[in-house]
């Protein structure tokens, strides 16, 4: 019976052994598998990541650039809206187009005081304010001739006013839009004119600088009417003669025209960087351009011009002004274009009213680079002003100045 069992038992170890040989083979087995299998998953991970990490960074470019495209895009929108609302909006307040002509709001150079003219230079000034109507006061600059600024220093206003019945002439400067009567360029020709022995009154329209009143073309003219006539009641039979400039000169045609329909004309008009008439001006200024070939550009832009009032038409007035006329105009003029300034010379030439008087246009060639605002810069200037007196004598031909500079005789026609 033991014989039996031990072989028994013998063959159970057997199998056991055998069996747990057989479990560990089969786990190890499994366990080389397992890290097979971990090995080929890290090796796969290694390999896909670059593609993964590639595929996110072109998506985020490709979604920075959908979302620059779609900022670019409102913008557009934006700006588009903008530029068709605009002309609406002019449209529907003619104000802001008569705003953008006077330009009075913009006061340069800023922080001057214009009650204290010596601060710019003009030691042989003095500063004062008429009232030529009720609520409507005015700033105006006298500028004695140069020869008197010892005399002039610490004198009052009655002195200035007395010393305009001396025997210098007198120019009355009607500046531009945009600015006050201390702007640098104004203040530069005064004290060319003033080294050339003329008195120089300007001053602000109402609403300009320290004027106080509101903007028109009516009321700019009055102010302008009650100086000329301030002037003429204490400069006796001195010459006063009538200088705009740009818009000034507007200004300047309707004030000559409306002296010479009352028979009080002013010894010469002078007329710098001058237009036609303001509707032909607002067409070539170079804020227009962007409109310029827009729909319905004149029911937009023109005609709230002048429906608001505003004309300034040089080209009328000169038909209606008996009184020796000098047009000075630079070729390189940004802001009045040359041609305006010779079309108006070419409608004024043969106007009957010029018949027994001359008419003068001097263009200042491109090369000089006098633009809008610095003919006062030109040598040639003195010679040109001292001919003023002159302007009924002079004779019937052409004469050349300079080599880059032209004055012409336009009554040469006959």
């Amino acid at each position: 019976m033991r014989k039996r069992t031990e072989p028994v038992a013998l063959e159970h170890e057997r199998c056991a052994a055998s069996s747990s040989s057989s479990s560990g083979s089969a786990a190890a087995a499994l366990d080389a598998d397992c890290r097979l299998k971990q090995n080929l998953r890290l090796t796969g991970t290694g390999a896909a990541e670059p593609r993964c990490a590639a595929d996110a960074g072109m998506k985020r470019a490709l979604g920075r650039r959908k979302s620059l495209w779609l900022r670019l895009r409102k913008i557009l929108f934006c700006v588009l809206g903008l530029y068709i609302a605009i002309p609406f909006l002019i449209k529907l307040c003619p104000g802001i187009q008569a705003k953008l002509i006077f330009l009075n709001f913009v006061r340069v150079p800023y922080f001057i005081d214009l009650k204290k003219p010596q601060d710019q230079g003009l030691n042989h000034t003095c500063n004062y304010y008429l009232q030529p109507e009720e609520d409507v006061t005015i700033g105006v600059w006298h500028t004695v001739p140069a020869v008197w600024w010892k005399n002039a220093q610490g004198k009052d206003q009655m002195w200035y006013e007395d010393a305009l019945a001396s025997s210098h002439a007198i120019i009355l400067y009607l500046h531009g839009n945009a600015g006050t009567r201390g702007g640098d360029h104004r203040v530069e020709l005064y004290k060319v004119l003033s080294s050339l022995g003329y008195h120089v009154v300007t001053f602000d329209y109402r609403g300009w600088g320290d004027s106080v009143g509101t903007p028109s073309e009516r009321g700019m003219t009055y102010d302008a009417l009650h100086v000329f006539d301030w002037i003429k009641a204490r400069s006796g039979d001195n010459p006063v003669y009538i200088w705009g400039h740009s818009l000034g000169t507007g200004v300047a045609t309707n004030l000559v025209r409306r002296l010479c329909e009352r028979e009080t004309p002013p010894d010469a008009l002078i007329l710098e960087s001058p237009f036609t008439n303001i509707r032909e001006e607002a067409k070539s200024h170079p804020f227009s351009v962007i409109y310029r070939y827009f729909p319905g550009f004149d029911w937009f832009f023109l005609d709230p011009i002048t429906s608001s009032g505003i004309k300034f038409a040089n080209d009328e007035n000169v038909k209606h002004i008996s009184c020796p006329l000098l047009i000075l105009h630079a070729e390189d003029d940004p802001v009045v274009p040359f041609q305006l300034g010779r079309k108006l010379y070419s409608i004024a030439a043969p106007a009957r009213s010029f018949r027994d008087f001359k008419v003068q246009f001097v263009p200042f060639h491109s090369d000089l680079g006098y633009r809008h605002k610095y003919i006062y810069k030109s040598p040639e200037l003195p010679r040109i002003l001292r001919l003023l007196p002159r302007l009924a004598y002079l004779p019937v031909r052409g004469h050349r100045l300079h080599p880059t500079f032209w004055l012409v005789w336009p009554w040469a026609r006959c």
